[in-house]
């Protein structure tokens, strides 16, 4: 039997990473690619198609070790259409020639607006729930019945640490992403005996576009104020998580979520 890389604990597994053109999803798509990992870069929409394709040609030729073996494609899905969540998972097979070992759903919207429930519009209650919990149900779904059998299936979804804070402003965005905790924990155990893992990283403040978005620089001192750490997270804080529970080593961590936010919870 050939010795396994240390370095490379994901290596030759195919990983799908959805909102992987931008941000939280960007950084994960970049390290599990650099734990030896094959990716598919999904994206929604076409202004971000740009971003993922340069990402896929930076995984791809790498400065440091260029290669000519395909290691990552960029795909368009919108992870709230079910047709297009299986043609995701199709590309994925037929590109690399195997079953995906991984699912990592890490894309996500939050209404910039940051209205009270009282004031939230019923489209944009929609479009959060759409992406957030009907886009993780989909993708889980898919995922529960396509990952590899037998050991090394990974379903990793993101939550936020704002279910816990419970933060005027975010009645839609934490609603949505409590019903994806809860999903991942139940999934858990209902897929006892596949081998496949179900995991919740729940961010705090991270530094990204999305959390940026209608935030004066006022509210953003606070948010730096209230984290015992007084600074806000960074994608890199997030990434090597994901690559922990996507790896063998966190095999024995299944249907929990993991609130990575410096203690801002």
């Amino acid at each position: 039997m050939a010795a396994v890389d240390a370095t490379k604990p994901l290596q030759d597994r195919v990983a799908i990473v959805t909102g992987a053109s931008r941000g939280i999803g960007r950084a994960i798509a970049l390290h599990v690619a650099s734990l030896g990992a094959k990716v598919v870069l999904n994206y929604t929409s076409s202004s971000s198609s740009s971003h993922a394709n340069l990402l896929a040609a930076q995984i791809n030729n790498p400065v440091s070790a260029p290669s000519s073996h395909l290691r990552a494609v960029s795909f368009q899905a919108d992870v709230s259409d079910p047709a297009q969540v299986v043609a995701l998972l199709d590309h994925a097979e037929q590109t690399f020639q195997t079953q995906p070992h991984i699912l990592i759903n890490a894309a996500g919207v939050l209404d910039s607006k940051y209205p009270t429930l009282a004031n939230t519009a019923i489209e944009d209650f929609d479009d959060t729930f759409n992406v957030n919990t009907r886009g993780t149900f989909l993708c889980c779904r898919e995922a529960a019945n396509r990952l590899v059998r037998g050991g090394g299936g990974r379903i990793i979804c993101f939550s936020s640490s704002l279910v816990g804070a419970l933060k005027p402003g975010y009645a839609a965005y934490a609603a949505s992403k409590a019903a994806v905790e809860t999903m991942i924990k139940i999934l858990a155990k209902e897929l006892k005996g596949a081998g496949i893992t179900a995991n919740c990283v729940a961010p705090g403040p991270i530094a990204t576009d999305m959390f940026f978005a209608g935030k004066t620089e006022d509210v953003i001192q606070r948010v730096i104020d209230e984290c015992p750490l007084s600074r806000l997270g960074e994608t890199k804080d997030i990434s090597p998580i994901v690559g922990f529970l996507a790896s063998d080593a966190g095999e024995w961590v299944n249907g929990q979520v993991i609130r990575a936010n410096g203690g801002y919870v």
